[in-house]
């Protein structure tokens, strides 16, 4: 075909309209923003809601466990009925969610999980249909990298502001020392999307692909009850103990539905993962070290989220600045990465990017929640946020490099999925290393006391001891307190008395507070050795490769989305 012909035949396809760009890269910041937006309210969460330490993990995986298990089935959806469709449901799903979440009632924290599962069923639609939309309608290699990089430049945004709107607001409500101010935060994610729904209803361009595409039910089903099970073992297992009938029988029901999983991707003539990938040896590598490095990121975001808000007690908006941080490199170095994989091997690219987030962690651990100031940890956070840029940018690039170009979209699909499991495990074995821990370090400085045993035992009882005014106050920090480490630092340790004066009243408040200090500080330390295992594995099985094609369209597309 000469170039007269493929100029005729692109022309007479869809363009790419300004409202269908305008609709993706909305659709794309909202997903982002949700993705963030506990980051910097989890302390005034903790604290309003008297959450025990597990379950605040389940706060930032409630919406993340959606995405990981939903993202490719909604690709195919899109492609199947509409995307333009989709793109609306998705939207209207996050401002649902965003909306249960906002009117959750005090002590009602199962009505905070749902509105966080209902907004991450939506931000899983949102994901891939936004990408989608963009592809559809970009027929060049250079329209859709603009297009692309565009979509890509709104996802860095979305990370980069959702913890400063988070902060903001609950610091323009809050008042009286109450700490409800977090549910304004979601309050404005489902305004946000209902601007999105009405920008894809009045300007988005429909469009879908239904050829040769078909939901593969059993394995979504496989694969949702398979790593649902994982994660709800690992995060409950810092709670109920390891050995506790529900969280063995987690980890079986685990291992049966991901080979079962297996079996039925073997054998559907359609499958939601084509497995034949990972008989390719470099695709499998770079699987591992994405898996690795999403952990690891995700990990050390967690555990700074619960450092700054849950331990040091920080406000949303100081907290934010921690996170500001962390995310400002991606902006300063959104055009340096896409130069750096034109001009080295992309394998090199990966390890540096991981071998910063190591770097960083190991600082990370060296620091001691006892240092107050952000100043300690800012030169930390933003060699992890670097690290993180170089590494995302690399990732999907390596894994389409392995495989023939003819499989570079399947291969890029497979590897969001893997990035977005590797980020679902970051929070849930960060929050059951630290937590599990910290519980054990202060059973043991209880056990050697006998002074504590004592204080502890006088604060338990009380709510009997006290004025009838003040027992519903009391009796709540005594809940508190034996919901676990968050709780038991939540607490102050001393109270004004009815002299005005300030008088003893939590007694594990200080030995809380180191304990959580070490165990997040472990935290950071397996996030560390994550990702330098990540960056050795890469430097050697995939730095030494020749990549022939490191920046084929294929790959400039995909890319591009793997700043989700």
């Amino acid at each position: 075909m000469d170039q007269t012909e493929t100029t005729a035949g692109t022309a007479s396809l869809p363009k790419l309209t300004i409202g269908t760009l305008i609709a993706s890269i909305t659709a794309c910041f909202l997903a982002q923003i949700g993705v963030s937006i506990p980051a910097v309210i989890n302390g005034y969460i903790n604290q309003d809601l008297h959450l025990s330490s597990t379950t605040l993990t389940w706060v930032s995986d409630a919406f993340m466990v959606p995405v990981t298990l939903l993202e490719l089935s909604f690709g195919v959806v899109g492609d199947l009925f509409g995307r333009k469709r989709l793109l609306a449901i998705g939207s209207f799903l996050v401002c649902v969610g965003g909306l249960v979440s906002f009117f959750t009632p005090s002590g009602k924290t199962a009505i905070l999980l749902t509105g966080q599962v209902i907004a991450g069923t939506g931000a899983a639609a949102l994901f891939p249909t936004s990408v989608a939309m963009l592809a559809a309608g970009t027929h060049t290699v250079r329209d859709r990298a603009h297009a692309i990089s565009v979509w890509a430049a709104a996802l860095t945004a979305g990370g980069f502001m959702s913890p400063l709107i988070g902060g903001l607001l609950a610091r323009l409500h809050h008042s009286g020392g109450e700490f409800a101010s977090w549910r304004f935060a979601f309050l404005a994610m489902a305004i946000l999307a209902v601007v999105s729904i009405a920008v894809t209803l009045l300007w988005a361009q429909e469009s879908s692909s239904p050829h040769g595409r078909s939901l593969d039910w059993p394995g979504q089903l496989t694969v949702a009850i398979g790593i649902f099970a994982l994660l709800f073992g690992v995060i409950q297992g810092a709670e109920d103990g390891w050995g506790s009938p529900r969280v063995v029988g987690a980890f079986v029901l685990s291992v049966v539905f991901l080979i079962a999983f297996v079996v039925v991707e073997l054998r559907v003539d359609k499958p939601l993962i084509q497995l034949q990938l990972f008989s390719n040896r470099m695709f499998t590598v770079s699987a591992i070290v994405t898996v690795l490095g999403m952990f690891a990121y995700l990990g050390t975001a967690y555990a700074t989220s619960i450092r700054l808000s849950a331990i040091q007690e920080y406000t949303p908006l100081k907290t934010s600045i921690g996170f500001i941080l962390l995310n400002i490199m991606g902006v300063v170095l959104f055009p340096v990465s896409t130069k750096m994989l034109q001009k080295f091997n992309p394998g090199w690219v990966l390890a540096a990017g991981m071998a910063l987030i190591g770097i960083g962690d190991i600082a990370m651990t060296a620091i001691p929640a006892t240092h107050l100031g952000l100043t300690a940890i800012a030169l930390p956070l933003l060699v992890i946020g670097a690290g993180f840029k170089i590494a995302v940018t690399a990732i999907t690039v390596v894994a389409v490099n392995s495989v023939p170009t003819s499989k570079a979209g399947m291969a890029s699909g497979a590897t969001s999925m893997l990035r977005d499991f590797g980020l679902t495990l970051g929070p849930a074995i960060v929050g059951a290393i630290a937590l599990t821990s910290a519980a054990n370090r202060i059973s043991d400085k209880i056990a050697a006391s006998s002074s504590l045993q004592k204080s502890l035992s006088e604060f338990y009882a009380a709510p009997g001891h006290v004025p009838a005014a003040q027992r519903p106050e009391v009796s709540a920090a005594v809940a508190a307190v034996k919901s676990g480490p968050l709780g038991q630092n939540a607490v102050p340790s001393q109270v004004p008395g009815a002299d005005g004066k300030m008088q003893p009243f939590n007694p594990l408040k200080d030995v809380a507070f180191h304990a959580l200090s070490h165990g997040y500080a472990l935290g950071y330390l397996v996030c560390a050795i994550a990702a330098l295992v990540a960056a050795v594995i890469a430097a050697v099985l995939l730095g030494g490769r020749r990549h022939d094609h490191a920046f084929a369209p294929q790959e400039e597309v995909a890319l591009a989305g793997t700043d989700a």
